[in-house]
């Protein structure tokens, strides 16, 4: 029994020793709200653009996707999302983060005034810096709004804008996803880019049957096309976690 023990004892030692070398995986952290966030199948097709980002890159890659529908930079904080991020937090990890559409509305428990919103993403940026990691801002997707001579609105003026300028301010990377997603709005019209969002008409679907109208929210296909275009500016900005992109999946 003795030399049984020595044995499985030392063969514990040698698998913890080897588990415990291993590298961890490279994290992408993905905050912000509904548009991004990871959707349960009774929302579905209801998709956040999130989900098939994830798909972008290899097996050495990890992406942890902490958006949540209904937050803004306020509640994020106050709902204690925030602090678990930086606790986890690696040197060389990414941060990318997206806020606006919760914090922009007055009416909104989750409203964010202009100058605290500033402050929260400036505290997004500083702490993940602060932990060796690389923030990215990314401006709000646009909402899908056209005026009657079938022209996209911009639909985050102000709040888009304070993104910008922040980004700028901090000289932190930024991924211009309102005004990339309005162009891309244009491209397919007023009715085509319906196929975009989570619109259904009554019976369509089992998970909506009396239908929807949502001009927020993805499907499947919106939400690819909008992962493509945060993945196409991160290319524009060279940044080095592309190194990580799975073949065949992001061309």
């Amino acid at each position: 029994m003795r030399r049984k023990y020595s044995w499985f004892a030392l063969m514990t030692l040698v698998l913890t020793s080897f588990v415990s070398t291993a590298p961890p995986k490279l994290k992408i952290y993905l905050i912000g709200d509904s548009t991004l966030a990871v959707k349960s199948a009774g929302a579905f097709p209801e998709t956040g653009w999130g989900m098939p980002f994830a798909n972008f890159f290899s097996e050495e890659v990890l992406v942890d996707n902490r958006a949540k529908n209904g937050r803004s930079t306020k509640t994020f904080i106050s709902e204690n999302l925030w602090a678990p991020v930086v606790t986890g937090l690696h040197k060389g990890d990414y941060v990318i983060i997206q806020f606006g559409h919760n914090d922009e509305v007055s009416t909104k428990a989750s409203y964010t005034p202009e100058a605290e919103f500033v402050r929260n993403l400036s505290k997004f940026v500083q702490e993940s810096l602060g932990k060796g990691a690389f923030p990215v801002l990314i401006t709000p997707v646009a909402r899908r709004s056209f005026d009657d001579s079938g022209k996209v609105k911009e639909t985050h003026k102000v709040y888009a804008q304070l993104v910008r300028d922040l980004a700028k301010s901090l000289g932190i990377p930024l991924i211009d996803l309102d005004l990339k997603s309005q162009a891309l709005l244009q491209q397919y019209g007023p009715e085509q880019s319906k196929l975009l969002f989570n619109h259904l008409e009554p019976g369509e679907h089992p998970n909506y049957p009396a239908g929807k109208k949502d001009d927020t929210h993805f499907n499947e296909l919106g939400a690819r096309e909008m992962a493509q275009l945060v993945l196409k500016e991160m290319r524009v900005l060279k940044l080095p976690v592309l190194t990580y992109l799975a073949k065949n999946k992001a061309d």
